[in-house]
């Protein structure tokens, strides 16, 4: 643990030495140890089990990711053990069904009810579980991904869909393990054609072959028919509401819609933040 805290900054090699004498004489654990001198923080400590056990996340003002990527900052908060929840819920329901299903569409009826944080959150607790996580922006009118995650986005999606580029502008996000993320690319003037084209399930086939969890987040039901365009690719859909803001009726249209064209609506989450 030591060498973890001393490596990012958080304890110098004269306090690392000091925290090893009075762990030694009161034969307590280095952390407390740590914590006892004031040396060290349950942050500190949180960071440093974190590393040693393969579960990365980020310290803020560090890294170019947002910090409304909460799962990447502050895994163990209240609202993200309601996002972790939310996803083993999908696990049991889709992704550990048995059958070859990676892709997941995540959607909502209306702009502004958290769709993007959705995604984003759930792409990095699907990463932090160890499973291959591809994140894809097919929001191609307006994009968050890339912002969120602090990336480039001069090519993308619009790009392999339309033929001019190939799947390499998938971007991985070094800081956080087995995480990658599709940004939209250019915006296109026909981001519905190119989501219907066969070009879309093909480039979803392919990516099955490298990732375990593949999830789409999509432009809202209520301006636009890509949602459930990209629903239908993937074969399954997760719809997000926001408490005191989204109508129940435009949520039933979406559902029923949804269900009549053949998509598997797995649940429904309501953002509370």
């Amino acid at each position: 643990m030591g060498s973890i805290l001393v490596k990012s900054g958080r304890l110098s090699v004269g306090d690392t030495e000091r925290i090893l004498r009075e762990q030694h004489i009161h034969r307590q654990r280095f952390g407390e140890t740590g914590v006892a001198l004031g040396l060290l923080t349950a942050a500190d400590i949180d960071f440093a089990l974190s590393s040693q056990f393969a579960y990365p996340y980020l310290r803020r003002g560090e890294s170019s990711v947002s910090e409304e990527v909460i799962a990447a900052y502050d895994p163990f908060s209240k609202q993200v053990e309601a996002l972790r929840a939310l996803r083993s819920q999908l696990v049991m329901r889709w992704f550990g069904s048995g059958a070859q299903r990676s892709a997941l569409a995540i959607t909502s009826a209306e702009r502004g009810d958290g769709r993007s944080y959705i995604a984003a959150n759930l792409a990095v607790l699907f990463s932090q579980l160890g499973q291959r996580t591809l994140l894809i922006d097919a929001d191609m009118r307006r994009p968050r991904q890339h912002k969120l995650f602090g990336i480039e986005n001069r090519s993308g999606l619009s790009g392999i869909l339309s033929g001019r580029n190939a799947a390499t502008d998938v971007q991985r996000i070094e800081a956080l393990m087995d995480l990658s993320v599709l940004p939209s690319g250019v915006l296109p003037p026909n981001p519905q054609e190119l989501l219907g084209r066969g070009a879309f399930p093909q480039m979803l086939r392919d990516f099955s072959t490298e990732f375990d969890v593949i999830l789409i987040d999509t432009p809202p039901d209520y301006d636009y028919a890509d949602g459930q365009t990209a629903a239908a690719r993937a074969g399954a859909a997760l719809v997000v509401a926001r408490k005191d803001k989204s109508h129940v009726g435009a949520i039933g249209n979406l559902v029923d819609s949804m269900k009549h064209s053949g998509v598997l609506v797995v649940g429904a989450v309501m953002n509370e933040y």
